[in-house]
């Protein structure tokens, strides 16, 4: 049992630090009954988690499987500050009740994947907001100005000239004694969180802790485009709360190539099943898109229900085998005569007037099933069905 636990633990991860610490975890788990506590944090700072988030969410539930106790942790007090790992500049403070309401979003989500009879939900502005003024000065001498600037994010900016806030530099401190507090056996994390993680290790030494840290850290997973991370401002992520006909249809618009690697990442079948698949695709007995289409329904199903996920692979068919519209879309009601482009903005369909331009011109556009291509149509008094691409509707109603 231990052995096809590790092989379940390191599945698609990108390194993991004292291994050794985790084998004796799980033998002592086996052995003994022994439970032992895996830490992830997760800063609100939107109110949605997409499937990049899941990534972590699934490894997370891996280790509830061989005995784990999950300490779910939601960054309410370093959200404030803003993690500046990988960012250019500093980021916007939020304000409190923002981090409230997307925390409790969070909450919300996270029991669609992990069981909440062994999950902890745990907020770090509990013991950081007490930690007071003499607690956070001694922090603050436990690691030292150079050290700090050899972390990549850090030493580019400062090369470059560009701002550090001091409270940057307290952000990893901050989220290495969330370590220290919870006496975590194990932290995981994103490959880019690799500073922030190595921090609670070297804290929970300097506190004397009597332990330190695994450390287990998984890739960042690519966003639809299969080139950028999953994420919001990218516009190329597939959101926990989608609905079943938009998640179906985003899942299935994926590279064959890109697949693969949402399968190693989040689904819950074995290696060996996908192997499987994979072999069955080479060979040619298994077509790639029947394949998606499983990994769709799965995921879907994972988020909403079975039948949810039949029922939006339905209608994926109906809408772009059979070239039909879907039987339900939102619906708007413009005063006319209408800019074209100025109701795919108002109908939500795009982004801006530019972008449904650009879109026109690339023949992604169609009034009423039909292609459309002058960009400077006026839209009188009626009622249209819009489309941008594949799976963007909208009915409007044109009023005199």
């Amino acid at each position: 049992m231990i052995n096809e636990a590790l092989r379940e633990i390191r599945r698609g991860s990108a390194e993991i630090i004292d291994e050794a610490r985790i084998e004796t975890l799980l033998k002592n788990y086996v052995e003994k009954g022994e439970t032992y506590t895996v830490k992830a944090g997760f800063d609100p700072t939107a109110p949605d988690l997409h499937l990049g988030h899941t990534v972590l969410l699934q490894k997370l539930a891996i280790f509830q499987k061989y005995g784990a106790h999950i300490q779910f942790l939601i960054g309410d007090f370093t959200a404030q500050i803003g993690d500046p790992t990988g960012k250019s500049e500093t980021r916007k403070k939020l304000l409190p009740a923002q981090v409230q309401e997307n925390a409790q979003s969070y909450k919300d989500q996270v029991f669609k994947i992990l069981d909440p009879q062994k999950t902890t939900v745990v907020f770090n502005a509990e013991w950081l907001n007490a930690l007071g003024a003499a607690g956070m000065l001694e922090l603050t001498t436990t690691f030292n100005v150079a050290r700090m600037l050899e972390r990549d994010d850090f030493d580019k900016r400062h090369k470059a000239g560009i701002s550090i806030s001091i409270s940057e530099f307290l952000y990893p401190l901050l989220q290495g004694y969330d370590s220290v507090h919870l006496k975590s056996d194990v932290e995981i994390g994103g490959t880019d969180q690799k500073f922030n993680l190595l921090m609670g290790r070297h804290l929970q030494r300097v506190y004397e802790t009597g332990k330190e840290q695994a450390v287990l850290m998984m890739p960042i997973l690519e966003g639809l485009d299969g080139v950028q991370k999953m994420s919001k401002s990218l516009g190329n992520y597939i959101a926990v709360a989608d609905a079943p006909n938009d998640m179906f249809g985003k899942v299935l618009s994926i590279s064959d190539t890109l697949m693969w690697r949402y399968y190693e990442l989040l689904s819950s079948k074995t290696l060996g099943e996908i192997e499987e698949l994979k072999n069955g695709v080479e060979n040619g007995t298994l077509h790639p898109k029947k394949v998606k289409e499983a990994l769709a329904l799965e995921i879907t199903e994972r988020f909403h229900s079975k039948e949810a996920a039949v029922a939006a692979q339905e209608e994926f068919e109906r809408v772009h085998a059979q070239s039909e519209i879907p039987s339900e879309m939102d619906e708007y009601t413009l005063e006319g005569p209408i800019w074209i482009a100025k109701a795919l903005v108002d109908c939500a369909l795009s982004p801006s007037t530019s972008q449904s331009r650009r879109e026109i011109k690339q023949g992604s556009v169609k009034i009423d099933q039909q292609k459309l291509s002058d960009e400077q149509l006026q839209l009188e008094a009626g009622e249209y069905v819009l489309q941008v691409g594949k799976r963007k509707f909208a009915r409007l109603k044109v009023t005199q």
